[in-house]
C-alpha cells in the first residue's frame, strides 16, 4: 500500500483493492460523499455574506433514490474494510441524506457516537422563499470498535468557544464556522466562480483529524473534491489516501498537496 497517493478513480474499485488499501489499515475516514440533490438549478447572485450563490448542480450529484441507497451502503461497507479495529468515520450530510447515511452505519456494524451540527454563519439565503433558511449541515460520527481515539485534550484546545476564566471549554458537538470564502476558497479557471461547490472549510478537517487520530496515521477520503482532507492531513503530519472521480478535481487537489507544508 501507498501512503500520500491521490487516485484519480470510483472510490468502490479503490475500497475493494487490497493492493491500493490493505484491511483495517486506515485510522481516520471523512466521507464528503454526494448528497443526491441536484436538479433545480436554483442561484442567487449579489450576496452581500458569501457572494454568490448556486445549488450544486452536477451529474455526479444525479441519482435515483434506490440506487443512493444501494451506493451508499456499498461504500460504507467497503469503507469498514479498511478501517483498524478502533477507527472512526465521519460522514458529511444533510438532512436530505442523513437517513440513507444512518441506516447504512448500522447495517454495517458501526456504532454512531455523536451527530455534530456545522452551524454555517453565512449560509446560502432561502431562494423559495417557502421554508425556513437552512443553516445546518451534518457530520457524522461512528466507530468500527473499541478503543477509538479521542484527544480530549486538544478538542478542548481547538475550541474557540472559552470557560468564564478563559481556559479551555469541553467540545461540543455544535460546530460554527463560515462556508468557505476568501483566499481559503479554491476558484476556477476564470478566479471567479468556486471550482467545487462544496468545498469544506479546512477549521472542520483540522478539528476531526487533530482530534481522532495521531501523528503518523492514515486519513482517507473517498471523496476527495477539493481536497481539504489530504491538505490538513499533511499540514498536521499525518500521512493519507484521496480518492476523486472527477479529474479536473484531481488536478486542483495535487495542486494543493504539493503546495502544503507540513507544520
Amino acid at each position: 500500500m501507498q501512503l500520500n497517493q491521490i487516485y484519480n478513480n470510483d472510490c468502490l474499485s479503490i475500497l475493494n483493492d487490497s493492493k491500493k488499501i490493505e484491511p483495517s489499515s486506515i485510522q481516520v475516514i471523512f466521507a464528503d460523499p454526494p448528497y443526491n440533490l441536484s436538479g433545480n438549478g436554483l442561484k442567487s447572485t449579489g450576496s452581500n455574506t458569501g457572494g454568490d450563490f448556486t445549488m450544486v448542480n452536477e451529474d455526479w450529484d444525479k441519482m435515483k433514490e434506490t440506487d443512493f441507497i444501494n451506493f451508499t451502503n456499498e461504500w460504507i461497507k467497503s469503507s469498514k474494510k479498511v478501517l483498524k479495529p478502533n477507527g472512526s468515520i465521519f460522514i458529511a450530510c444533510s438532512y436530505h441524506n442523513i437517513g440513507e447515511s444512518m441506516m447504512s452505519l448500522k447495517a454495517n456494524g458501526f456504532e454512531v457516537k455523536n451527530i455534530i451540527t456545522w452551524n454555517k454563519s453565512n449560509a446560502m439565503p432561502n431562494l423559495t422563499r417557502r421554508v425556513l433558511t437552512h443553516t445546518t449541515e451534518f457530520i457524522i460520527w461512528a466507530v468500527k470498535g473499541k478503543g477509538w481515539i479521542f484527544n480530549y485534550d486538544k478538542l478542548k484546545e481547538l475550541n474557540p468557544d472559552k470557560k468564564q476564566d478563559g481556559t479551555d471549554k469541553q467540545m461540543r458537538d455544535i460546530w460554527t464556522m463560515p462556508l468557505c470564502q476568501g483566499k481559503e476558497r479554491l476558484r476556477g479557471e476564470d478566479g471567479k466562480k468556486a471550482l467545487h461547490p462544496t468545498q469544506k472549510p479546512e477549521e472542520l478537517l483540522k478539528r476531526i483529524i487533530l482530534g481522532f487520530s495521531n501523528e503518523n496515521d492514515v486519513i482517507l477520503d473517498p471523496f476527495a473534491g477539493s481536497g481539504t482532507t489530504p491538505y490538513i492531513a499533511k499540514k498536521y503530519n499525518r500521512n493519507f489516501i484521496a480518492i476523486e472521480k472527477e479529474e479536473k478535481y484531481v488536478k486542483a487537489i495535487e495542486k494543493r498537496v504539493v503546495n502544503t507544508t507540513p507544520s
